[in-house]
């Protein structure tokens, strides 16, 4: 039922820097260990549905309708212009604190969720990728697919969480330049902006 191919496929396609990867980094820098894991939870939340649609067979019918695809599109791309917008406005205002509250994890979560679910891409993608995997012998397709969509999860969960620890590893290398964190806080809101007007220009 599962494939070495299929693993080091995810782990490649997990591996590559995307949205989530930077969100989940900028938030081990800034915010901490805490914060970095709660955003690693958050954007492999946000996969849950895509996952579910591709088992479905829903992302098929949004492939099909481009209005669909547009408005969610859209969507993404105005809600990672606002994160870019948030973190430029507030370069040099970012304490460099893992004393994160419940209610600043809660939105940690939400905004790696929402970066995630609002990507229409990822549900084509995973309608494309998952089938590539199931057996033609294999007695239940959809159990297989839910089987490897869950391993799929938790690589993604594992290496969030790992590329947000070590951003929290080397956040004390900069914790002494108020300079270098305000450059690197405009360089993450510079990355949310290009991604999200990428997205926006992007064709199905």
């Amino acid at each position: 039922m599962l494939s070495t191919e299929f693993l080091i496929t995810s782990l490649v396609v997990v591996l590559i820097p995307g949205t989530g990867v930077i969100y989940t980094v900028s938030n081990g820098l800034f915010l901490g260990r805490r914060a970095s894991i709660a955003a690693a939870i958050g954007c492999t939340a946000g996969i849950i549905p895509h996952l579910t649609a591709s088992i479905l067979g829903l992302s098929a019918i949004l492939h099909m309708s481009a209005l669909a695809f547009q408005s969610i599109k859209f969507a993404g791309a105005a809600y990672l212009l606002y994160l870019a917008w948030g973190m430029w406005r507030e370069t040099g205002t970012l304490t460099l604190d893992s004393s994160a509250t419940s209610r600043g994890v809660w939105l940690i979560i939400r905004r790696g969720f929402l970066i995630n679910i609002l990507n229409p891409k990822l549900s084509v993608f995973f309608l494309a990728f998952l089938p590539l995997f199931v057996s033609t012998n294999a007695s239940s397709p959809t159990l297989q697919m839910i089987v490897l969509s869950l391993i799929f999860m938790m690589m993604t969960l594992v290496i969030f969480v790992l590329y947000g620890i070590s951003a929290h590893g080397v956040r004390k290398y900069i914790v002494s330049s108020p300079r270098g964190v305000s450059w690197i806080q405009r360089t993450f809101a510079a990355t949310f902006a290009i991604l999200g007007i990428k997205l926006a220009l992007s064709e199905q």
